[in-house]
């Protein structure tokens, strides 16, 4: 594996900024720039940081409406209207300053991610500021302005992707993207994210859907319950993630990498540690080498500790990504960890790895799932 890594770094991503008391803070995302810089993974030879421009009105409307792209712009430069129509007001998508050009600058920096792999420049790429997963095509939701992934995938088939595959492993389902290309023969979605349909957002996600008419099958929900730890979670990844891609044949895997799915983040109940994490991404890698050439595009996505477990996350996909990942050092480094205690004003882990947790009676109902969403796509 030769391992050509494009690192998108957009600094102005920042400006996608929902204000100081809401929990997607821009801080995840910069302390995860700094983290990657710490351990010296931007500095590999075969590692390439990238630029990125904000997307263009062309690239936004293969997903979103004009009228929402126009609300969208207009909310952000503070003039009136029926914005909550859009999504908007307050809550999980309260209007903030330029929500337009921040939002199209996250999903430039995916589409900079995919082109650099299907441009063969490098074969996996990374956007940690990405994976605004839940944003429909006319509607704000669940913190996210414009669906990246989702443009992201737009502009793979337009400029000449067959097939693309999406992997999702936020806590969270990836409701818009599997909304957006639901009967979109050409586009598989997998999510695994924990599911309560009246008590956890957004309540979608049952393994009963499977796709649009058009697209029978296009979509994979795996919903685990809460409590769901490392091992029955990375059983329902390995059981149902390495097999439907392959058997989809795609040209590209895109991933979106949310960690919210760990044991201490405050908006779910899923249980996992960064060990989860370091094993996902070589699963992931594997996959993208086994079914696609290595053409992998990643994201980031959700995840409220912002400053205490989504750098440390993130870094370990991209170390994978680069082949370094057991050259990492543990613990972290000093000035970095220091950073990080400042910004998050209470002390941080100083170590990737974490020390496993004790069962839980949520695993054995997680594997019962796993086995019977694997019934469903092979009998």
């Amino acid at each position: 594996m030769s391992e050509r890594v494009g690192l998108v770094v957009a600094p102005e991503a920042r400006l996608y900024d929902h204000g100081p008391q809401h929990p997607l803070r821009p801080d995840r995302v910069l302390l995860t720039w700094d983290l990657i810089a710490a351990c010296g993974l931007d500095r590999r030879a075969n590692v390439e940081t990238l630029g990125a421009e904000p997307a263009s009105q062309e690239a936004l409307e293969r997903v979103h409406t004009p009228a929402f792209i126009d609300a969208t712009t207009r909310a952000g430069h503070g003039e009136e209207g029926d914005w909550s129509s859009f999504g908007y007001g307050p809550g999980d998508n309260p209007i903030f300053p330029d929500m337009h050009e921040a939002g199209a600058l996250v999903a430039g920096a995916s589409i900079a991610a995919a082109q650099s792999v299907w441009q063969g420049s490098a074969e996996h790429a990374f956007n940690a500021a990405g994976g605004l997963h839940h944003a429909m095509p006319a509607r704000a939701s669940g913190f996210c302005v414009y669906d990246d992934p989702a443009v992201a995938i737009a502009w793979l088939l337009a400029n000449g992707a067959e097939r693309v595959a999406y992997v999702d492993v936020d806590v969270h389902h990836g409701d818009g993207v599997q909304a957006i290309f639901w009967d979109e023969p050409r586009v598989l979605t997998i999510s695994l994210h924990e599911y309560e349909p009246f008590f956890f957002f957004p309540g979608t996600g049952h393994e009963s859907e499977r796709g649009g008419p058009n697209a029978p099958g296009s979509a994979i929900n795996v919903p685990l319950p809460p409590g769901t730890g490392d091992e029955a979670w990375l059983d329902a990844l390995t059981t149902i993630v390495p097999r439907a891609v392959e058997e989809f044949r795609p040209d590209v895997l895109v991933t979106q990498l949310g960690c919210d799915t760990h044991h201490t983040d405050p908006l779910a109940q899923l249980r996992l540690t960064t060990a989860a994490y370091r094993q996902a991404a070589r699963l992931l890698h594997s996959v993208a080498h086994q079914a696609t050439g290595g053409r992998w595009v990643a994201t980031g996505g959700g995840g409220y500790r912002w400053a205490h477990v989504v750098p440390r996350a993130w870094t370990l996909y991209l170390a994978e990504m680069a082949a370094a990942i057991d050259e990492l050092p543990d613990p972290l480094p000093e000035a970095w960890v220091a950073l990080a205690t400042d910004r998050a004003g209470e002390p941080v882990p100083s170590t990737f790895s974490e020390p496993p947790l004790e069962a839980h009676p949520a695993d054995a109902a997680a594997r019962a799932v796993t086995a019977a969403v694997a019934d469903i796509l092979w009998g």
